[in-house]
């Protein structure tokens, strides 16, 4: 028996919408990242970018668990001496509630240029509006 490598042209790529609302943003971000990586398909390869695209409606209505919205705190450090600036969560949803969701599945997908690959075919909106119609994408209920 040989293990299956899947080739750039069997890979198809499917898109999907998930609405966001009413759900808590880490489980939301393992099932986006794990589309995005495309473990649900049979033909996943570790070193390939087999995935789909995905876009997340309703970014601004994702809920937090416990007290994390006041506690969990965003660092980004600008290399210079004094340039360490926080972010509390509660803040960033509040500002902008698509960068939260960025930042998650960000931490789940490969630390590489694959991942960076991975993360460029997510697409996260605000509202339920969203320009990706004419892709046609299948509705995902979570």
């Amino acid at each position: 028996m040989k293990t299956y490598n899947a080739k750039k042209e069997d890979i198809v790529r499917n898109w999907y919408v998930i609405d966001a609302e009413g759900h808590i943003l880490g489980r939301l971000a393992s099932e986006v990242a794990r589309r995005l990586r495309g473990k649900h398909k049979p033909v996943y390869t570790p070193y390939m970018d087999a995935g789909d695209f995905v876009i997340v409606v309703n970014a601004g209505k994702v809920s937090l668990s416990g007290k994390k919205l006041s506690d969990k705190v965003y660092y980004h450090y600008s290399g210079y001496p004094g340039g360490m600036k926080k972010t509390y969560a509660g803040k960033l949803l509040k500002d902008s509630p698509e960068k939260v969701l960025i930042y998650a599945v960000r931490g789940m997908l490969p630390k590489n240029s694959l991942g960076r690959k991975m993360l460029k075919k997510l697409k996260v909106y605000v509202n339920n509006d969203h320009p990706h119609e004419a892709q046609c994408p299948q509705v995902i209920k979570l």
